[in-house]
Order: C-alpha cells, then structure tokens, then sequence
C-alpha cells in the first residue's frame, strides 16, 4: 500500500524511476524516510521510558525499576541507528549478499549492546553491593569485585564469540585455535602485567587485607583504598596517595593493624643513680598502681630490668584491649601524667643524659 501511494505521487517525476543497484532512486527515497522516521520513534521512545522509569524509580525502594531505568540510560545510538536503517532496508530488494551482511551487522550492534547492558547491570549491582556491605563486610566486597571482573570478562568472551560466529566466514574454532597458539605470545610479552593481574586475584581471594585496612608495607604504611587489577593504592598518613604494584606488594612483608585485637605495649622509665634502694623497690608497684586503673587496660608487669650508662632503667609491659591507636596513646598520656606526679611526690628523679668528672689529685703535687 506505501508503494501504491507514493507511485501515484512520484510517478510523474522521470529521475525517481532511474534504477539503482536493483532498486529505483523512489524506493531508496522511501527507505530512508522509514529509517529516519524509524529513528527518530525510537529516540523519542528511549527518552520518554528513561524519564517515565527514572520518576517511577525514585517514588519506590524496590531495585527492580532502577535496573530497568539503568538499560534504558545505557541504551546507544548506534543500536537505535542499526534498527532503523534494518528497518528501512526491508523496502528494497537486495541481493541475498547484501541482504546477509545486513543482518549480520544488525545481529552484531544487538550483541554489543547486550554486553553494555549486562556490563552496567553488573557495576550497578556492585555499587550498590559495595555501599552497603563496605563497613559491614570490607572482604566480601574485595572479592566480589574481582568477581565481577571475572563475569564481565566471560560477558564481552561470549558476546566477542558470538559477534565472530555470525561474521560471514569467520570459522571461530579456527580462530579460537589460533589465539590459542597467539595467547601463548602474549602471554610472555605481558608476563609482569599478568603477574599483578593473578595477584590482584590472589588479594581479592585470600584476602591478606581489604578496602579500608591500615597496612604497613617496609617503611610505608596507609589506608587501602583501592585493589585494582594491576596497582593498590593506599592513603598514608600525610595524606598523599601510595601505589603499590600487586605482585610487588604480595612479595613484602605486610603487617595488617586493622586486624589487631589488643595492642601491646612496652615502655622504658629510667631513674637516676641517686634513688634511694628503697624507692627503687617500690617503683613496680606504683607503676602497676597507675596502669592498672586505666580503661580498656590489661597489666602485665613492671621490673627494675638493670643499670644503664646514665640510669636506672625500669621496663613496663600492658596490654590495650581495643586497636584503635588513638585511644593507646590517650592511655600512655594518662599514664606519663600520673607517672610524673607520683615521682615528683615521692621525690624520685627521672633520668637523663649525664656525665660525671672525677678529678683525683696526685699526692704530694702541692708540696
């Protein structure tokens, strides 16, 4: 009937009836109003669903709508465009090849663009995955991203195989064979970044540390911050931005603070040679005195350990019963305050670097 209708219009105009590549100019005219009208309805229904869903999406607490408002977002133009010009091909008639080749290119745009779509359904549920379970479970999410790297890897693998085994002849065992012989190449030509690549697997499995740990890697130390495929990235103390390769880092010693169920501590007082024998003795006990009381505080012993070049020196050794560094050193604080004190009443001197000079003069040296 569309052919009937324009006929009737367009006849009368010799240059329509010219015939090209099988078909008139006219029915190549007609092709591509229905690929432009074609496009130009689906773009106007993509927008109308995407905000439609997106409204719908943000009155209710279900995830069901948000995952289908986040396809329509990611939905491409060039997917909209390979419909719309398949759409416009079907008013002509075209050689079986021409025809062939279209519809592979079609089956190809409709592949790439499920493989967007499960790619963003997948960083959508990890996003949300990792913002609920970061401070619940922070190795649940390290290893469910590299989870995820795994499936979108096996996602593009398929929609990659698939893609090749609608390519008019393109044999995909032939060449799954060939990239078998390739990937051996490849392989040792990237054996380094394949290395940080297993070991980023290996974090994320074994999980010496996750997202928000506090490490200590030789001499630097910091928060982890990211696990990525090839770098972990820690935020130190001072506030800059560390960057460790994975192999490298697996190969270090690593000490794990956040994993620390109490902490201990030892520490030194020195007192000096002039103390009293009987003070000496009762150091211990008013140090147990003063550490005791203190919250969150395990004792374990105070001794006179021996005679340094300068003092006497006394070793203590508690036990904080909680990780956090800072309530250790608001204890210690509370503990060198009271130490202070209770050696000042009691008269008993700290030490500190000295040298005493002993001038001994020779007899008979005046006479």
């Amino acid at each position: 009937m569309l052919n009937a209708i324009a006929g009737s219009a367009l006849d009368r105009v010799p240059f329509l009836n010219i015939m090209l590549l099988g078909n008139s100019v006219r029915m190549w005219l007609i092709a591509l109003v229905v690929s432009l009208v074609a496009l130009v309805l689906l773009r106007i229904l993509r927008r109308v669903l995407t905000v439609r869903v997106e409204a719908f999406a943000k009155r209710t607490e279900t995830v069901l709508d948000d995952y289908v408002a986040r396809i329509f977002t990611t939905t491409k133009v060039f997917f909209l465009f390979a419909l719309s010009a398949y759409a416009g091909t079907q008013v002509l008639s075209l050689p079986v090849v021409a025809v062939k080749w279209i519809g592979t290119v079609t089956i190809v745009s409709v592949l790439v663009q499920v493989g967007i779509w499960g790619d963003a359904l997948i960083n959508m549920w990890l996003t949300r995955y990792q913002e609920s379970n970061l401070e619940v479970d922070p190795g649940r999410v390290t290893t469910m991203r590299a989870t995820t790297f795994v499936v979108r890897v096996a996602l593009f693998s398929v929609v990659t195989l698939v893609a090749l085994d609608n390519i008019p002849g393109v044999h995909v065992t032939t060449l799954i064979a060939s990239m078998g012989v390739g990937g051996i190449a490849v392989a040792l030509a990237t054996q380094n970044i394949l290395a940080d690549l297993f070991a980023s697997l290996s974090i994320s499995l074994d999980q010496p540390f996750v997202m928000g740990d506090f490490i200590i890697v030789d001499d630097k130390m910091g928060t982890v911050e990211h696990v990525g495929l090839k770098t972990t990235r820690l935020r130190s103390l001072t506030g800059e931005q560390l960057i460790f390769a994975n192999n490298d880092l697996l190969k270090s010693r690593i000490r794990n603070y956040k994993r620390m169920n109490e902490r201990r501590i030892l520490f030194a007082v020195g007192v000096t040679y002039q103390t009293p024998a009987d003070k000496l003795e009762a150091i211990p006990a008013m140090i147990k005195d003063i550490v005791e009381p203190q919250d969150n505080v395990r004792f374990d012993r105070a001794h006179f350990k021996g005679f340094g070049d300068f003092s006497l020196n006394f070793e203590v050794v508690y036990w904080v019963k909680v990780p956090d560094y800072n309530v250790y050193m608001d204890i210690q604080q509370a503990i060198n305050l009271a130490l202070y004190r209770k050696f000042g009443d009691e008269g008993i001197e700290f030490a500190y670097p000295t040298q005493t000079l002993f001038l001994e003069r020779e007899s008979g040296a005046g006479a």
